[in-house]
């Protein structure tokens, strides 16, 4: 590998404004990964821009562009050259016959297409890729619950693949109308958390079918981990290696971990992307080794770059210039807090503040979130994650790590 990210740093510092700064000190020659430092999310976002962008190493000509988190009037994007994307989505291909895709099965892609989102393309993209010969049926997330239905069981779709949330809302449909589909023998989730709750209602309106994960990936940070046959714990992935390299670190130091079972955050370096260059980024989860040789690894919830409330992500920066926003600046501890409420995820904003008008703010608290993620405002809407809570406390009420002192941007009360 040293070879490999030796020649990758010097073609990025040469080619990168963003990142001949980041390296400005690293010296030339043979590098190893802990000597080079670990990405700065917002620096990175701040220079990988729509117009005038100083993270990408030359003109994006041939490709394609996806959105991932981040507000509506600056939205992150990823930029992938055609070969970096095929590459991708076949390196992420080799993950689905551990997931339980079988020869001949016939694949119900549920999953979101359309407004630059990836994952229904990866979905394609990676059925078209593999070595298993399968048949798509390409639906998407937004057709309307009957044709789903109809579709699957015109077709007798054995495999259904969708985020847990669309999961849930397809599976209480097919209970209420049709009872139960028998046929569909692999369930199979990505993009956010599974929970045990969510899990009962899908087997009840899927009773043969097994739940599995399509594998660990985000678009920033491309193809992460794939499913470990047999092993029932979806939240454990084997790294794509030796082409894309996982780290742990520690969320304080940023010391590399190698024992097992020691939480830390999870760092991606892809060897093969050139356009847009991720070294040493922060994917935004939390993560302990199973095993270091093996290079499996277990998530454990996300990390402080980001709250994922059910599908949607909402960037802790841009949370906390709402409330900014909402309170004249007039913040004395801020913290996010996730949790399940009634089977759906809960975005809570706490904080401490002497405004005194609370109904004012919390007014334009809410417009504030809804205006930087229209996302957030439709999946309430249509009642696939809870409305947004606000805890208003006092500053010694505001969470800190018991070793540090250090505020906790983000606290994770949902269940494993």
């Amino acid at each position: 590998m040293s070879d490999q990210l030796t020649e990758l740093v010097e073609f990025a510092r040469a080619n990168s404004p963003f990142y001949k700064q980041l390296y400005d000190g690293v010296p030339a020659g043979p590098v190893r990964l802990a000597d080079l430092p670990i990405i700065d999310q917002s620096e990175f976002w701040a220079a990988n821009t729509m117009h005038g962008n100083t993270a990408l190493t030359g003109p994006h000509t041939d490709g394609i562009i996806f959105k991932t988190g981040g507000t509506t009037s600056a939205p992150r994007l990823s930029a992938y050259t055609r070969p970096e994307w095929k590459t991708l989505a076949s390196t992420f291909a080799t993950g689905l016959a551990a997931a339980g895709v079988r020869h001949g099965d016939r694949v119900a892609n549920l999953l979101y297409a359309g407004e630059l989102y990836s994952s229904f393309i990866l979905m394609l993209n990676m059925l078209q890729m593999q070595q298993v010969d399968t048949v798509q049926l390409p639906i998407a997330g937004s057709a309307p619950a009957d044709f789903k239905v109809q579709a699957l069981q015109d077709f007798e779709a054995t495999v259904i693949a969708a985020f847990p949330t669309a999961l849930v809302a397809l599976a209480q449909y097919v209970k209420e109308n049709v009872g139960t589909l028998p046929h569909v023998r692999v369930v199979l989730f990505s993009g956010e958390a599974f929970y045990g709750d969510q899990r009962r209602i899908v087997h009840e309106a899927f009773p043969n079918a097994v739940i599995r994960s399509l594998g660990y990936g985000s678009v920033d940070g491309g193809v992460l981990g794939a499913p470990v046959e047999g092993c029932e714990d979806v939240r454990v992935f084997r790294a794509f290696e030796p082409t894309n390299v996982i780290e742990i670190v520690d969320t304080e130091t940023g010391e590399p971990i190698v024992e097992p079972g020691r939480p830390g955050r999870l760092l991606v370096t892809d060897l093969g992307r050139r356009l847009q260059p991720m070294i040493r980024y922060p994917v935004g989860d939390l993560g302990e080794w199973v095993s270091f040789e093996e290079r499996t690894f277990r998530l454990l919830g996300r990390a402080d770059e980001g709250a994922r409330v059910g599908p949607v992500t909402l960037h802790l920066d841009y949370l906390r210039g709402c409330v900014d926003t909402a309170t004249g600046s007039r913040v004395d501890g801020f913290q996010v807090v996730l949790r399940r409420v009634d089977a759906k995820d809960q975005l809570v904003l706490r904080f401490a503040s002497d405004a005194t008008d609370r109904a004012a703010v919390l007014e334009t608290l809410s417009a504030q979130v809804d205006e930087i993620s229209p996302r957030f405002a439709d999946h309430v809407a249509r009642g696939i994650i809870q409305p947004l809570a606000v805890e208003w406390v006092t500053p010694s009420e505001i969470a800190v790590n018991p070793r540090t002192s250090k505020v906790l941007r983000l606290i994770d009360e949902r269940p494993v």
